[in-house]
C-alpha cells in the first residue's frame, strides 16, 4: 500500500474509531453537563481593540467567571455550561455594558461587544452578523487558532514540538512569541493558544512568509499552579535505521518543571520554566575506501538545559509590563561524522543563548493604543576538531582527516520596536518603527591546516588530488550592523462587509549603500454575503531582505590582507607543493559587488475562505512570487579559456552580487474541523520554486554563462500534506495522529572535476541544469495516546471549578485529562508517543557525484520508528 493510501486508510480507521465512541459515549454525554466555549472581543466606536477590559460571565447556576481582554481586545472562557448567561464588560473611560440572558450553545461561541466612551450610548453586536469581522485584517479572519486542548495533544518534546508546528505552516512561515521572534518557544503547559494568520500583506512584516504564527502565553493566575514532565526513548523501543548495520545505541531523556502564580494578587504574577534532556543519537556512515564498502553508526550525543523566567506586572487596569530571560545552551559531539564522514572528521559545538525582552501593550487614550517591545540577545557559540589533521575529501566516496572547524565566536543584538494604534471614523491607523543593532565578535580557524579535494577513488589511490586548499592570516574579526524600518497602514471599512489595506515600509541598513527600499503593500477583504460565512482575500506587496551579518563577515575576513585562501591546483600529495605540475595561485578573497542592492519580493495572491455549518472552515489561496536582485557569489576571475585569468595577480575573486531571481508559485488548501470529541485538520500545499542560486556565497558551475542555473530550488518539494487528528476514546484516554508527506526534493549533478579549471569542482556534464535530479519522497505517521486522570480535593475555596475565578486562558483541559479531573488538587497525565509509526524509511543524500560509487542512490535515511514514554505531573 502507497504511504498517501495508507494515511489516507489511518485517518479513516480514526474517524469511524470516533464516531463509535460517540455512539458508545451518547448515553453518558447526556447525563453530564454539556459544555461551551466563549470569545469575546472589546472594540471601542472606532472598532479599535479595548485591551485590560474586565469581563464577568455568570452563569445560570450562579457560578461566576472573569477574564481581562489581552492587547487584541480578546478573552477566553472555556468550559461554561450551555444555557443562559450574564455578561458584564468594564472599561476605563467607557460605558459599563450588561448583557443579560445570553444563550450559550455547545461548543463555540462568539460575542462582540462594542462600548461607548462614557455618557455615550453602548452598543452590543452579537456573532449572528459575521460580515465586519470576517474582513477585519486584525481580526480572526484567514486565521486558524488552536486552543490548549489541542496544544495539548502535539508532541511532548520540544524539538518535536518545533517541528509539528513548522510542518502545520508550511514554508516560510515567520513565528513569533508574545510578539518577539527567536529564541525558543515556551512549554506547552504556559501556552494559552497558537493563531496561524494569514495576512502576509501587513505593512508591519518584514518577512514574506505566507503564515504568521502567534504563539500568546497564559497571563497571571490568581494561584500557584505548577507541573513536572518526563519522557523517556530507549533503542530497545526504537527501530533499525535503514542505512545502519545494527540497531544503534540510542538513548533520551527529558525532564523539566514550570511554576507560575501571583506574587501579589492581580498585580504581579512570576512565570519559571526549566528543561533539560540528554540525548544519544546515533548517524550511519556509508562510504567508500580503497579496501571496498565502509558501514558504521557514530553516536551523537546531546546536552541541553533551557531555563526561563517571565514577571508580569499590572502598571494600570489597561498597561501589563512583561519582563522575560531566556537561556538556551548545549553541547554537541562528534558532529560532523556520518555519511560520508568518517569519525576522525568529528568535532565538538557549545552554544549558550541569552535573551532579555521588555514589552508593554496598552491604551495611551481611549484612541490610542501603544506596543512596545524590547530584545537584547547575546550569544557565544564555541567548535572544536577531534583532530587537526588535513581534511581528505573525495568527492561522494569519503571524507577523512581533520573537520578544519574551529571557531570562537561572540554576538550581542538589540531589537526596538514599537507600534502605535489609532482609530478614526472608518479607519484604523497603524504606525510603527524597528530599529536591530548588532555587536559582532569572531576568531575562526575554519581550514586551517589545508583541503585536499580527489575527483575520485582512483585519483586518491595515484595520490592526484585536484585542488588543495588553506585559509592563512589573522583570524580575528570584529564589526556592527544595524539595520532599521518603519512602517505606517491604514485599514478602511469601505462599506459592510468590505475593507481595503494600504501600507507602506520602508527598510535600510548599514553596510549596504542601497537605501532607497520602498516597499508599497495592498491588501482587500471582500465578504460578500449577508451570513458572513464566505470570505474573499486578495493582495499584493514588495518585501525586502536584509544583507546578514553572517554574509557581511566573509566580506570582511577573507579580503585578501586579513585572511586570504591559498589554492594550488594540482598539488602533490602529502605535501601540496612537491608536484612538480603544481600551480599555486595568488591569493583569494571574497568581496561585495559596489552596486550590491538590498534583495526583495514581489508577491501576489487571492484566497477564498467557507465556514460550513459553524464546524467546518475551508480556506483556498494562490500565491505568486518573484524574488529580484537575490544574493549570489560569482568568481569574476575566473579563467576565460584560452587566455587566463582577467587579473592575473589575483586567485579567485568571489564576488557577491544581487544578479539571481526566483518564481513561485503556490496553491493551498486548508480543511479544519474542531469540535470537543474529534478534531481534525489537513493542509495541502501544491508549488513550484525555481531559483538561480542557492545563497550568497555559492558558485556557478559556469561563470561567464549563468543559463544552466536556474532551476528548482534545494527545498522544491512539489506536494507537501499535513494531517493531524486527535479523538476522546473513553473518558481520560485520547487518541491523536499526525501524517505528513513530502515529494522528492531536487539534487544537482556534477561531474566531480575542474573541467573549466577555476578550481572549484562543481561543474555539471554539458547540457546539464541545476538541481535537475529528484531523491524520494518523505513519508510520516506518528501517533500520540494519553490518559489523565486526577485526585486529591482542591484547596479549600477551590473545591468546585464552576466557584473558580479564573483569568484569560485557564482552561480546564490540563493536557489532557478531563474537565472533571481539574476539580482535583493533583493531576496526572501519561503518554506514548510513536514517531514514524510505519517505520516507512525516509531515504536522504542522493548522491549527483558521476565520479562517485554512490551515484544516483541515497546513502542515509531519516530516523526509523522510535517510541518515547512519558508523564506530566501537575497541581
Amino acid at each position: 500500500m502507497s504511504p498517501q493510501r495508507f494515511c489516507t486508510a489511518a485517518l479513516s480507521i480514526l474517524l469511524s474509531i470516533s464516531l463509535g465512541q460517540g455512539i458508545c459515549l451518547s448515553q453518558t454525554l447526556k447525563s453530564s453537563a454539556a459544555q461551551s466555549a466563549l470569545r469575546v472581543q472589546v472594540l471601542d466606536p472606532r472598532r479599535a481593540a479595548v485591551v485590560g477590559a474586565q469581563i464577568t460571565v455568570q452563569m445560570a447556576q450562579g457560578a461566576i467567571r472573569a477574564a481581562e481582554t489581552d492587547h487584541q481586545g480578546e478573552a477566553l472562557f472555556a468550559s461554561l455550561i450551555v444555557g443562559k448567561a450574564k455578561i458584564r464588560v468594564e472599561a476605563k473611560g467607557f460605558q459599563t455594558r450588561e448583557i443579560d440572558d445570553l444563550a450559550l450553545r455547545a461548543g463555540s461561541n462568539s460575542l462582540e461587544v462594542v462600548l461607548e466612551i462614557a455618557n455615550l450610548k453602548d452598543e452590543v453586536q452579537v456573532s449572528e452578523d459575521k460580515r465586519d469581522s470576517r474582513v477585519d485584517p486584525r481580526g480572526t479572519a484567514f486565521t486558524t487558532i488552536l486552543t490548549e486542548e489541542q496544544i495539548s495533544e502535539l508532541p511532548d518534546d520540544p524539538e518535536e514540538f518545533a517541528a509539528t508546528l513548522r510542518q502545520m505552516a508550511g514554508p516560510g512561515a515567520v513565528f513569533r512569541v508574545n510578539g518577539f521572534t527567536g529564541g525558543r518557544f515556551p512549554p506547552k503547559s504556559q501556552i494559552r493558544e497558537i493563531r496561524f494568520r494569514l495576512n502576509p500583506y501587513a505593512a508591519e512584516n518584514h518577512d514574506a512568509g505566507f503564515v504568521s504564527v502567534d504563539i500568546y502565553t497564559k497571563p497571571g493566575m490568581d494561584e500557584w499552579h505548577g507541573s513536572l514532565n518526563f519522557g523517556y526513548r530507549s533503542d530497545a523501543l526504537n527501530a533499525r535505521n535503514f542505512f545502519a548495520p545494527v540497531r544503534g545505541p540510542e538513548a533520551y531523556r527529558r525532564a523539566g518543571f514550570t511554576l507560575d502564580g501571583p506574587l501579589w494578587r492581580n498585580h504581579t504574577s512570576l512565570f519559571l520554566y526549566g528543561e533539560g534532556s540528554l540525548a544519544f543519537d546515533s548517524k550511519t556512515i556509508v562510504a567508500a575506501l580503497p579496501g571496498g564498502p565502509f558501514n558504521q553508526l557514530i553516536t551523537h550525543p546531546t546536552h541541553k538545559l533551557d531555563l526561563s523566567a517571565r514577571l508580569e506586572q499590572t502598571l494600570t487596569r489597561s498597561h501589563t509590563l512583561r519582563l522575560e530571560y531566556q537561556r538556551n545552551a548545549y553541547r554537541q559531539d562528534n558532529l560532523g561524522v556520518g555519511n560520508f564522514d568518517l569519525p576522525d572528521r568529528a568535532y565538538m559545538l557549545e552554544n549558550a543563548e541569552h535573551l532579555f525582552r521588555v514589552s508593554d501593550t496598552g491604551l495611551l487614550t481611549h484612541r490610542f493604543v501603544n506596543e512596545f517591545r524590547f530584545q537584547t540577545r547575546w550569544q557565544e557559540t564555541v567548535s572544536q576538531p577531534v583532530s587537526q589533521a588535513p581534511a581528505l575529501l573525495v568527492l561522494n566516496a569519503f571524507n577523512s582527516g581533520g573537520a578544519q572547524v574551529q571557531s570562537a565566536s561572540r554576538l550581542r543584538e538589540i531589537e526596538i520596536a514599537d507600534n502605535l494604534d489609532y482609530a478614526i471614523e472608518s479607519h484604523s491607523l497603524r504606525a510603527g518603527i524597528d530599529l536591530q543593532l548588532g555587536r559582532y565578535s569572531s576568531e575562526d580557524l575554519r581550514d586551517a591546516t589545508g583541503t585536499f579535494v580527489f575527483s575520485s577513488l582512483a585519483t586518491f589511490a595515484s595520490g592526484q588530488p585536484t585542488t588543495f586548499n588553506q585559509r592563512v592570516g589573522d583570524p580575528h574579526v570584529d564589526f556592527n550592523q544595524y539595520q532599521f524600518g518603519w512602517f505606517i497602514q491604514d485599514d478602511i471599512r469601505v462599506a459592510k462587509g468590505l475593507s481595503l489595506s494600504l501600507g507602506l515600509r520602508h527598510e535600510f541598513q548599514e553596510n549596504l549603500g542601497d537605501k532607497n527600499n520602498f516597499a508599497p503593500r495592498l491588501g482587500i477583504a471582500w465578504s460578500p454575503f449577508r451570513d458572513g460565512l464566505t470570505t474573499i482575500r486578495a493582495g499584493a506587496g514588495i518585501f525586502y531582505d536584509w544583507f546578514t551579518a553572517d554574509t557581511f563577515e566573509q566580506t570582511l575576513r577573507v579580503d585578501g590582507v586579513k585572511q586570504r585562501d591559498l589554492v594550488v591546483r594540482a598539488p602533490g600529495f602529502p605535501d601540496p607543493f612537491s608536484s612538480g605540475s603544481a600551480i599555486t595561485l595568488p591569493p583569494s578573497r571574497i568581496q561585495s559587488d559596489p552596486a550590491l542592492r538590498m534583495p526583495y519580493i514581489e508577491g501576489a495572491s487571492i484566497g477564498l475562505e467557507r465556514e460550513i455549518k459553524q464546524r467546518f472552515h475551508v480556506r483556498a489561496a494562490y500565491f505568486y512570487q518573484r524574488g529580484v536582485h537575490l544574493l549570489r557569489g560569482h568568481n569574476i576571475n575566473a579563467p576565460l579559456p584560452g587566455l587566463g585569468r582577467p587579473d592575473p595577480t589575483s586567485g579567485n575573486i568571489d564576488q557577491i552580487e544581487s544578479s539571481a531571481n526566483s518564481t513561485l508559485h503556490l496553491f493551498n488548501v486548508n480543511v479544519s474541523n474542531f469540535t470537543k470529541r474529534f478534531t481534525w485538520l489537513v493542509n495541502y500545499t501544491l508549488s513550484q520554486t525555481l531559483n538561480e542560486a542557492d545563497g550568497p556565497l555559492s558558485l556557478p558551475a559556469n561563470n561567464f554563462d549563468f543559463s544552466g542555473e536556474r532551476g528548482p530550488a534545494p527545498s522544491d518539494a512539489r506536494h507537501r500534506l499535513f494531517v493531524m487528528t486527535n479523538t476522546t476514546l473513553i473518558k481520560g484516554v485520547k487518541l491523536g495522529a499526525i501524517c505528513h508527506f513530502n515529494s522528492a526534493t531536487p539534487y544537482n549533478i556534477t561531474t566531480g572535476l575542474d573541467n573549466n579549471l577555476d578550481s572549484v569542482s562543481n561543474d555539471r556534464p554539458p547540457g546539464v541544469t541545476r538541481n535537475s535530479a529528484r531523491g524520494s519522497s518523505e513519508f510520516d505517521l506518528s501517533a500520540r495516546l494519553s490518559w489523565g486522570f486526577g485526585f486529591g480535593q482542591q484547596k479549600k475555596g477551590h473545591t468546585q471549578i464552576s466557584k473558580r475565578v479564573t483569568r484569560v486562558g485557564d482552561s480546564d483541559s490540563f493536557a489532557g485529562p478531563p474537565a472533571e479531573a481539574m476539580d482535583k488538587r493533583w493531576r496526572v497525565q501519561l503518554y506514548l508517543q510513536v514517531y514514524n509509526l510505519l517505520n516507512h524509511a525516509n531515504l536522504t543524500n542522493y548522491t549527483g557525484v558521476l565520479t562517485s560509487p554512490f551515484f544516483g542512490q541515497p546513502t542515509a535515511a531519516l530516523p526509523g520508528r522510535r517510541m518515547e514514554t512519558g508523564m506530566r505531573f501537575s497541581f
